[in-house]
């Protein structure tokens, strides 16, 4: 599967964004589809995820009530969500898939996207 990420930006701290991760070659659904952040020097961190073919999503804790990740399966594609951005939510930010289970290890995941800057500006 191929992943490509978009809607990455700069915002101002408060604000939002509206990430997509558009899938080809393979139906999305059927993995297991994480968000991932990293920063420089720094390992890719889990933000949230889909537990494979079912509805159930996980958010890491330094994200929840502030980030949804949410689904399309007519157009194969994942989103994230960021509201009430902070200046430390600045990072690239990656969709993974794999097959099985959701895992918040980056290493577990199998397919990767080029990622999206956002940048959140204080």
């Amino acid at each position: 599967v191929q992943l490509v990420e978009s809607g990455g930006g700069l915002v101002q701290a408060g604000g939002s964004l509206r990430l997509s991760c558009a899938a080809s070659g393979r139906t999305l659904s059927t993995y297991a589809v994480g968000w991932f952040r990293q920063v420089p020097g720094k390992e890719r961190e889990f933000v949230a995820a889909f537990s494979g073919i079912g509805t159930n999503t996980y958010h890491g804790d330094s994200v929840k009530g502030r980030f949804s990740i949410s689904r399309d399966n007519a157009k194969n594609s994942v989103y994230l969500q960021m509201n009430s951005l902070r200046p430390e939510d600045t990072a690239v930010y990656y969709c993974g898939a794999r097959v099985g289970a959701f895992r918040t290890s980056a290493s577990m995941y199998e397919y990767w996207g080029q990622g999206t800057q956002v940048t959140v500006s204080s």
